[in-house]
């Protein structure tokens, strides 16, 4: 009866050590952000992985196939993606002004997605609500040089007011350009 207390002791401390070790959540927290003509833009999202299923994410009866608003996508995993100006931005041909956005992708036409820029923030990423778009932008496709796992989001600027953002998941890559004013 002893060596039995000893081993159940011993294995209830190895489970709460196990069950004590942090997750890494499956779409984990990522920020892109970067400073042009001296105002801070960033996009706040959570990053899914591809998991194995290449081929498989974007497609008619693909992962995001499923979600409610299809064929908007959230354009991310788990809480909207959002992005913050400082300052007036020009995307595209839409006037986006300073403060927080939601973003989607209208992803309809496989080969020439829209960026949505939404007036409704801090809802759960699945929450789109068309009568608050503030405009769509036609994107730019291409292909990333090989398949990316995890969908990234980055900001970027040769320098003066101009500046691009891009987004690459799996086998698609989307970007617009966009102006401080």
């Amino acid at each position: 009866m002893k060596r039995f207390l000893i081993c159940a002791g011993a294995l209830f401390a190895a489970t709460l050590t196990l069950s004590a070790q942090p997750k890494t959540p499956a779409s984990p927290s990522a920020t892109a952000s970067a400073t042009v003509a001296g105002k801070a833009i960033s996009i706040t999202y959570s990053s899914p992985r591809v998991k194995g299923r290449e081929g498989h994410i974007f497609t008619k009866d693909g992962l995001i196939s499923h979600d409610p608003h299809y064929p908007v996508w959230r354009a991310g995993a788990n809480a909207a993606t959002t992005l913050h100006t400082d300052a007036e931005l020009k995307i595209g041909d839409l006037t986006v002004p300073a403060g927080t956005y939601t973003l989607f992708v209208d992803i309809s036409n496989p080969d020439q997605w829209e960026l949505i820029v939404n007036k409704k923030t801090g809802e759960w990423g699945l929450a789109y609500d068309g009568t608050q778009d503030l405009g769509r932008v036609k994107m730019n496709m291409s292909k990333p040089l090989a398949m990316v796992e995890n969908l990234t989001y980055t900001i970027t600027s040769p320098g003066g007011k101009t500046g691009k953002i891009s987004l690459e998941w799996e086998n698609h890559s989307a970007s617009v350009l966009f102006a401080v004013h």
